[in-house]
């Protein structure tokens, strides 16, 4: 039983090493989201990390429509991020998860 405890913790901790490495990973995981027709593009990193905004000359003449554009795209790109940030780390999380009887994943 003890040993199997042993074997248990060090999986844990080799499970938290691996999920740190792909957190840093995907600081370097970058994607961009464009607003439909393109006046505006924005990328992030997969941690949600804002790496740069490009906002084409046509928005800036209407501050409504550039902040109304600036909250779509954000939002798409930040949820792109959460969810290739979130199907990296589960995946890292379930491959090193111990078998224990009566824990689901």
């Amino acid at each position: 039983m003890f040993g199997d405890m042993m074997g248990m913790m060090n999986k844990i901790k080799e499970t938290q090493a691996k999920v740190e490495e792909t957190k840093k990973r995907l600081d370097t995981v970058t994607l961009s989201e464009k607003s439909n027709d393109g006046l505006l593009k924005v990328t992030i990193t997969a941690n949600r990390e804002l790496k740069s905004i490009d906002i084409n000359d046509e928005l800036l003449e209407d501050k409504e429509q550039l902040e109304d554009y600036l909250v779509l795209t954000l939002n798409k790109a930040i949820k792109k991020a959460g969810e290739v940030n979130e199907a990296e780390l589960s995946a890292v999380a379930k491959d090193g998860m111990p078998d224990i009887p009566g824990l689901t994943s």
